[in-house]
Parts: C-alpha cells; structure tokens; sequence
C-alpha cells in the first residue's frame, strides 16, 4: 500500500475507538476501585499502546446525526447506475439517464442527507448527477458547477477498461489522461476550484459528481497529487465525507452505502 494511504490511516487511528478492558467485571469492582486507578496510572496507559488501529473509511458513526464528531463536512455523492456505468464503459461527456436500479439507489440516499443541514448544494451539470440530486432530496436546493463533471475521456470514449489497455497496456486514467481528452493535471485544476469554492461555505457542503472526478477531488482535498485517486475506489450512488480534523484534511467515510 502507498506511503501517502498508509500515512492516511495512521493519522486516522489516532481517534479510533480504545479496546475494551480485560476481565471480568465482578473481579475488577471487587478488588476495588481505587487500586484500580491506581494500577492504571501506574502501568504508564499501558493499555493505550495496545489499542487496535480503526479503519479510515468504515466508521459506522459517520452519518450518525448524534455522533460527538459534528463540524463541517463535505458529502461527496457518486451518482447512481446508468446503462453504461453498469457494464464498465467510461462515461465522460455522453449524457445518459439513470436506469431503474440507479434510480433507486438514488432515493435511498434520501434519508442520511436529510438528517444533515447543507450550507451548499453542488452538481455535476451532467443529467445523471442532477438526477442523482434531485431523487435523494436536494434538487431544489442544487447549483450547477461545470467543474464537477466527468472526466473527459476523449478517444476513449465509452471503452471498457480492457479494451482501453488492448491499445495501451498498463494504462491507468489518473496517470496517463485521454488522449483527445483531458491530462490529470486538467481534472486537477477542475478539482481545485471546486474546493476553494467548497472552502467558502459556511457549514457542510453536498456534492453530486462522477467517479473519476470525485477521487481525483479526494486526492487534491488530502494534499495530494492527482494519482493518488486511483486509491479511492468509488462506486454508484456511494458516498464519502471528507473533513478538517486537528486542522489537517481527512477522510471520515469512503464508498459508503446508505
């Protein structure tokens, strides 16, 4: 695993959940509380060293409206299934509909973003995104950004990964671009400007976009380059929230079904 993700959940670690403490309850409250405290203090918070790292990308508290962890977050929403997205065919300016399965899995996102207050909604002009948009709840609120849509693919156009890597073996999008279409570097400066836009919101911010795009807007909000996307798998209609923590950029949630 790259150095950049490694370092991604170690820092994400460091507000995991803490191990629960050994033994049975009945012995430790017969043996007294206070040389219970008083062998903690002693062992230096032995058991701290001890306590298994979390996962950066499934906390289950993420979309918990009670959760403790409130401040402002950005909600980075993949829209739903589309025909083409459905077989694997890169989708970048064709403008296709959701199918019946996107569809659905559109509204199920309905009831996690109603429990949020967004300061700012933004879509992909792009008519699967708006779509996504309007069926989970927040079209009426939603403000189109030509910067958030799909990466453009150019002479590959509507190809399956395997046939892409027929005519250029190992290639990878967010490494080599499109030729005719977009280079990284291009969907980078896209991503940028989405988020000082994002940066200017006075709460949290909702975001209807694609795959490629979102990964790569992922990537740029971590502080790193435009590759690093390739890490942050993404599938319809799943989401991930991205947010400061200790005044550094973090990931809460990733891929996440709601």
């Amino acid at each position: 695993m790259p150095s950049c993700i490694l370092a991604l959940f170690s820092a994400a670690a460091e507000t995991g959940p803490t191990s629960s403490a050994s033994g049975s309850p009945t012995a430790h409250a017969l043996r007294g509380r206070a040389g219970t405290v008083a062998r903690r203090r002693a062992s230096g918070d032995a058991d701290s060293a001890r306590r298994p790292p979390s996962s950066a990308v499934a906390r289950p508290d993420a979309l918990d409206p009670s959760s403790a962890r409130r401040r402002a977050r950005i909600f980075v929403v993949r829209h739903g299934e589309t025909a083409w997205s459905k077989i694997g065919r890169h989708t970048g300016s064709t403008d296709l509909p959701l199918i019946a399965a996107g569809r659905v899995a559109a509204r199920r996102l309905r009831p996690a973003l109603s429990r949020e207050t967004f300061a700012l909604v933004l879509t992909s002009p792009l008519r699967r995104a708006r779509e996504t948009c309007s069926l989970s709840g927040l079209g009426d609120r939603a403000v189109i950004d030509g910067d958030l849509r799909e990466w453009d693919y150019g002479d590959y156009e509507g190809l399956t990964h395997a046939q892409i890597d027929a005519r250029r073996p190992g290639w990878v999008v967010f490494r080599d671009g499109c030729p005719g279409g977009e280079s990284p570097a291009q969907v980078a400066a896209r991503a940028d400007r989405v988020l000082a836009r994002v940066r200017t919101a006075s709460g949290n911010v909702a975001i209807f976009a694609h795959g490629h795009i979102s990964r790569v807007l992922t990537a740029r909000w971590l502080g790193l380059p435009p590759v690093a996307g390739r890490h942050f798998l993404l599938d319809t209609a799943r989401l991930g929230i991205l947010v400061e923590h200790d005044g550094a950029p973090a990931l809460e949630t990733w891929n996440a079904a709601v």
